[in-house]
């Protein structure tokens, strides 16, 4: 009953999570189009930067962006800050229920690193805090006046801590804490950084001061920076479904074309929105594609040794099975950590595993997503022994 209730409350946290992410997301997103979509008019309003005009649902509607503020502020001010906080807050609640509560499962792999749960749990949210301070200390640091040597910064600091944490915990969870890690950077910059810039503009023009500029040129940096993470991270947060991304041993590279793809891809959109021209910006769609298609060579299959494995007996086949998998994946799991055999894969049975062979050679043998955290601790002789017989008695 426990684990019942326990799998609802991850439901729930997940949901709440995505919820507020495509809240957050969808606010960022509008307001980066927003300002690409500003344009000078004949007539506007004294402090004008730039106006917009929309029209969605019926309705038209009419924007106007201050260079810096207006000399006199309405009551009813709207301030976009709960969707940011709330998917940090769901995001790492659900790193405690998937991560934390299970960490000999999913946090740690003792053929990595063999640690205490506590220990494990320590590093992560030290390293969370870590990765924030360095970030913010780049921005701050004169690095920060030059917007392409911090945006190689930030992507070297990014690359360093996948590298890192696949030194220390399993592949799914090294990869699902780089997705953590830089969702932190971006809650953390709306948190420390862009809110409280805004309100003290929002407290000078109260007194009747001239909020300074800088504060708010500031804040844009910070909001540029998110948006560029948004899509990377999108794709790391929801790693955990491809062995073939979190299984492949060179971590911090299947990062790299990550955070490259998912950049160039917002670059194109950004400046698409803007209105330049095609050729100006059509480059970074090559960068991405050709990103893509070297994440995808890399991540392809190896090829299985020529040395022949023997192929074992059926009998054999089910007892590596009994040993490593049937725990979890059987119609009465006796791990503790289940009470349905996960992803309804069922294999007790010669017909079990003939239906699910694809994916038992994509998590056991291809990769070693599969015992989670390898707490049986299964051998590659093992593995190499699951794979001869499936490609000999399919």
């Amino acid at each position: 009953m426990l684990v019942f209730l326990v799998d609802w409350l991850n439901l729930l946290v997940r949901w709440a999570h995505f919820v507020f992410g495509v809240g957050w997301i969808g606010a960022s997103f509008y307001f980066v189009w927003l300002d690409l979509s500003l344009r000078q008019r004949e007539k506007m309003n004294p402090g004008v930067y730039g106006t917009s005009w929309l029209v969605h649902g019926g309705g038209f509607y009419h924007i106007e962006k201050y260079s810096v503020a207006p000399a006199r502020l309405p009551e009813d001010l709207h301030w976009f800050i709960w969707e940011a906080y709330l998917t940090w807050v769901t995001g790492f609640a659900l790193l405690i229920l998937q991560y934390y509560f299970n960490a000999t499962a999913y946090l740690i792999d003792p053929q990595v690193l063999d640690l205490a749960p506590r220990e494990a749990i320590a590093i992560s949210v030290a390293s969370l805090a870590a990765g924030w301070l360095i970030y913010d200390g780049l921005c701050r640091s004169p690095i920060g006046r030059n917007p392409a040597l911090l945006g190689l910064a930030v992507f070297a600091e990014v690359c360093l801590a996948a590298y890192l944490y696949s030194q220390v915990f399993s592949g799914r969870a090294a990869l699902v804490h780089v997705g953590a890690l830089v969702g932190t950077m971006m809650a953390a910059n709306v948190f420390m950084v862009i809110i409280p810039n805004q309100r003290k503009m929002t407290a000078s023009l109260l007194q009747g001061e001239d909020p300074d500029p800088r504060l708010g040129q500031i804040g844009k940096q910070r909001s540029t920076h998110n948006n560029y993470l948004t899509l990377p991270v999108l794709l790391m947060m929801v790693s955990g479904h491809y062995p073939m991304l979190y299984s492949h041993p060179h971590t911090w590279l299947i990062v790299a074309f990550i955070l490259v793809i998912g950049a160039m891809v917002r670059h194109f959109i950004n400046r698409a929105d803007a209105g330049d021209a095609f050729p100006t910006y059509s480059w970074a769609l090559l960068v991405a594609a050709l990103g893509l298609v070297g994440a995808i060579f890399l991540t392809q299959p190896e090829p299985r040794p020529e040395t022949a494995v023997p192929v074992p007996s059926d009998r054999e086949v089910l007892a590596i099975l009994d040993k490593h998998c049937v725990m979890c994946h059987s119609p009465r799991p006796t791990h503790d950590g289940f009470e349905v055999p996960p992803a309804d894969v069922a294999l007790d049975t010669i017909p079990d595993l003939r239906r699910f062979a694809e994916r038992v050679m994509a998590q056991a043998v291809r990769g070693d997503a599969m015992p989670l955290g390898n707490e049986t601790s299964m051998t590659d002789q093992e593995r190499d022994q699951l794979g001869a017989w499936i490609e000999g008695r399919q």
